[in-house]
């Protein structure tokens, strides 16, 4: 299923002859930046370009005796460049090539994932104003509240997903940084010009100021930021399980001619994918934790962070590739049922609407507290069946002192609630809303 939602792409950029490319680019334009300051002779860069090989499993075999995987890289070259290879790695350390290309990586994988979630919010602003006027009972805790409509609901899903651009477009630029400041960082052995030139050419810009490594914060901001997308859509995909559900059906996600929910049951229609993401949340929501954990380090740098980041990044934005194609495809294929709607918005015999009956009493002098006590007497009446609220109400003497029959009734249309949707939806998808960011690609 993973492959049907997950695009060749970002599993191409966290393909290891892919990363030892992009190593190799950071290794040539630095090379590059020597030849500009005339320590390195003219041409060598293209040169090595030329002649470079990339062989992964000659890499392999060497790391097995190097124990180091850009040692086995720069060795491995040596074999396809020839002396010239001399001119590779000057006044570098290993976390230069190695933060310089992953930021490379995850500002790529990141560019996907925006793109992913431009067709979320798409569809999401298509359904929203789709079901705009489709009436539906809102509740909190599980309880029934008051009248909502599908389409409002759908509206803040949008207003979060546009949330989530801004935010992941943000921490694009703090990942998107590069360094070539040497063992320690402190330039030692090259000047700060290198790495101007080197981040230029990579689409990055030079970090401020490093030590052996980027900070981690900055990684730790991504993986969090993916975390709280995937938390958005658990949210997302657990109300469509909710609302799934046999005693409500209000809507379910599609499902397919010749589609099986249970090896046991013929009828299930199970809201499979739902379950699946709120599944994959969790994972990615645990590799932000870790994420956090490889920001306090030793000194200037240890290792306990490398091995974590090989399998976090790739894992968490590669799932996040395939959690946003896969929501999109459910809220689009979203089969709705309005009759449902309102059937569950009736179910309670009009108690949906007590809130608006106290304000009316309020309005014409009643006390509050008798008002909340006589609509809560009838209303829990009408929970026990002994008929429909606005029955109730009608027979009592306080209210029918302040109320007529006719004001009563008005305060049971579900429309009343609904008379602001049209502003609310100016206010989200008007010219004064959010506008799409532009995310900056190499």
């Amino acid at each position: 299923m993973i492959e049907r939602y997950t695009r060749p792409k970002m599993k191409a950029i966290w393909d290891v002859k892919r990363k030892y490319e992009i190593w190799l680019e950071v290794e040539l334009a630095a090379c590059a930046a020597f030849e500009r300051a005339g320590q390195v002779p003219r041409g060598t860069a293209a040169r090595i370009g030329k002649k470079a090989k990339i062989d992964v499993k000659r890499i392999d075999r060497i790391e097995k005796v190097t124990k180091h995987d850009v040692i086995a890289f720069l060795e491995s070259l040596v074999e396809s460049v020839g002396p010239e290879h001399r001119f590779l790695h000057m006044g570098l350390t290993s976390s230069d090539i190695v933060d310089t290309s992953l930021a490379v990586q995850m500002a790529e994988a990141l560019d996907l994932i925006l793109d992913d979630l431009a067709e979320l919010i798409a569809v999401l602003k298509k359904q929203a104003l789709k079901y705009k006027d489709t009436v539906m009972v809102g509740r909190s805790h599980g309880i029934h509240g008051e009248p909502i409509s599908f389409g409002f609901k759908l509206a803040i899903w949008y207003e979060e997903a546009c949330r989530h651009r801004e935010r992941l477009t943000h921490v694009r630029q703090e990942i998107a940084v590069g360094k070539l400041s040497g063992a320690m960082g402190t330039f030692a052995h090259q000047g700060p010009e290198v790495e101007a030139y080197v981040c230029a050419k990579l689409g990055l810009t030079p970090d401020p100021v490093s030590n052996q490594i980027v900070q981690r914060d900055r990684h730790a901001a991504y993986a969090t930021a993916l975390a709280l997308l995937a938390a958005s859509i658990e949210k997302f995909a657990t109300e469509i399980r909710h609302l799934q559900r046999t005693e409500v059906l209000e809507a379910e996600e599609y499902f397919s001619v010749g589609q099986k929910g249970s090896s046991a049951m013929p009828h299930k229609r199970n809201p499979i994918a739902s379950e699946n993401l709120c599944g994959l949340a969790r994972v990615v929501r645990g590799n932000s934790l870790a994420a956090m954990e490889n920001v306090a380090l030793w000194h200037e740098r240890d290792i306990s962070h490398s091995s974590v980041e090989r399998v976090i990044m790739p894992d968490s934005t590669i799932l996040m590739d395939y959690m946003l194609a896969r929501i999109t495809d459910v809220i689009k294929n979203l089969v709705v049922y309005p009759e449902n709607m309102q059937r569950n918005l009736d179910l309670t015999g009009g108690l949906v609407y007590s809130q608006r009956l106290l304000l009316l009493l309020i309005s014409k002098g009643a006390p509050r507290k008798e008002s909340y006590e006589a609509v809560q007497r009838h209303a829990m009446a009408s929970w026990r069946g002994a008929g429909g609220l606005q029955e109730l109400v009608g027979k009592d003497p306080l209210i029918a002192t302040r109320l007529t029959a006719k004001e009563i009734k008005s305060c049971f249309d579900p429309k009343y609630y609904l008379r602001h949707l049209d502003q609310i939806f100016r206010r989200v998808f008007g010219p004064s809303a959010r506008k799409p960011a532009k995310g900056k690609k190499r």
